[in-house]
């Protein structure tokens, strides 16, 4: 954040305080008791540790799957210009319908319907549900890496 990389804290220590929960408590419980704190700093600083880690390997598979998605789509040209619009949403909305996008992008139905298809035909987007004359799609690879350990 401080070199203008992140916008927002990447680093969440929720996931392995809830995966540890046993020892948070036990931990917290013998503070409680006695008053000993150290055991209680240990296991927290491990997990904070384990969390920055988990939030560097996440950034850099998600680093290296924009590249490769940005290396499948191309060049920037007047033709791939809606295409890197619609491809630089779905990284903060990985899951999205036509519509919706549309109007979130300021674009025509048409012309994100065009740049769905072709991140389709790059394998970079997929149709994943349909709900009456409604197609959802996802940016599958990124939901993984977000999704993993979960």
């Amino acid at each position: 954040m401080e070199n203008g990389v992140l916008k927002a804290p990447a680093f969440y220590i929720s996931y392995l305080l809830k995966k540890n929960r046993i020892e948070y408590y036990d931990r917290m419980s013998e503070v409680r008791r006695s008053g000993s704190y150290e055991q209680w700093i240990k296991f927290f600083l491990r997990v904070i540790y384990e969390s920055a880690q988990d939030a560097v390997e996440t950034i850099n598979l998600l680093t290296a799957l924009h590249n490769q998605s940005i290396a499948l789509i191309g060049e920037p040209s007047r033709v791939t210009q809606t295409l890197l619009t619609v491809f630089h949403y779905l990284e903060t909305n990985p899951i999205i319908e036509i519509g919706k996008t549309a109007e979130a992008l300021s674009l025509s139905y048409n012309a994100v319907a065009r740049a769905v298809e072709l991140l389709i035909g790059k394998g970079i987007l997929a149709q994943t549900d349909k709900q009456g004359r409604t197609r959802i799609f996802s940016y599958k690879a990124y939901l993984v890496i977000l999704c993993k350990d979960t």
